[in-house]
Parts: C-alpha cells; structure tokens; sequence
C-alpha cells in the first residue's frame, strides 16, 4: 500500500546552516515532523550553499515519514547578492541601491528558470527585472 500524503508545507532556511531553533523547528514540528532529523538531512543536502536562504516544500506521510525538495532561492536574494546590499530600498520609486546589469539579470534568471513560470529565458528576465525594480534597484537595459 501506497504511503498517504498527510500535509504539505514550504519553509524558507538558510543552505547548510539551518538549526531547530524557532522559527524553522516549531513550523516543523507542528506540521509532524521531526525537526532533528530534518535538520540533519537539510543541512547534508544544501552543505554548498553556505548560508545562502533556499526554499523547501516538505510533504508528511500518514506514517511520520517525510520527504522534501529544495528549490532555489529567491529572487529577491539572489539579486541582492548579485549587487552586494544586505536589504532592499523602503522607497524604491525615489531611493536607488544599486544597479544590475543584463548579463547579472540573465544569470538569475537561468538559475531561477525552473521555479519561474516563464515560457522562455527573456521572459524570466523581465521577471527579475521587475522584482529588482521593486526593491529599488535600478536594472540596464
């Protein structure tokens, strides 16, 4: 007999640095699962990303059991990293933090492409072009 999909949840943790310390391990304990051990195996999968936020969907089984998917991070993060600023504008419309250009806009959205909804990579482009441009980064044409 097939196992029974109980509940299915996604958390945000950071790659290889995840701890069972609020607010990752009351999410993960509440929803059935048991936050040591899925620690322990986050962390072992994501070890390369050296604190870099990913997403994770985690699904429950009727029997405690639990498998998980690690997604990449968002855009918002990568975009960040990309022009080196811990944390986007409060007004993007007036006050600019940094610039991207096509090439930076390209490689995040390649890296992005499979959790985008976009037909094609310009498409994803203008994606995280219009992310950037709402945090108050300015994106080269």
């Amino acid at each position: 007999m097939a196992k029974q999909v109980t509940k299915q949840f996604k958390i945000m943790a950071p790659g290889g640095k995840a701890t069972p310390a609020p607010p990752i391990g009351p999410a993960l304990g509440a929803n059935g699962v048991n936050p040591g051990q899925f620690i322990q195996q986050f962390n072992d999968r994501t070890k390369d990303l050296n604190g870099r936020v990913v997403g994770c969907v985690i699904t429950v089984f009727n029997d405690r059991s639990f498998e998980f998917e690690i997604k990449s991070s968002p855009a918002s993060v990568l975009i960040l990293d990309a022009i080196k600023v811990e944390k986007g504008s409060g007004t993007p419309n007036t006050t600019k933090i940094g610039k991207l250009t096509k090439a930076q806009v390209e490689e995040i959205a390649k890296e992005k492409m499979s959790d985008l909804n976009a037909g094609s990579v310009e498409a994803a482009m203008r994606t995280i072009a219009g992310t950037a441009r709402s945090m108050g980064v300015e994106v080269e044409a």
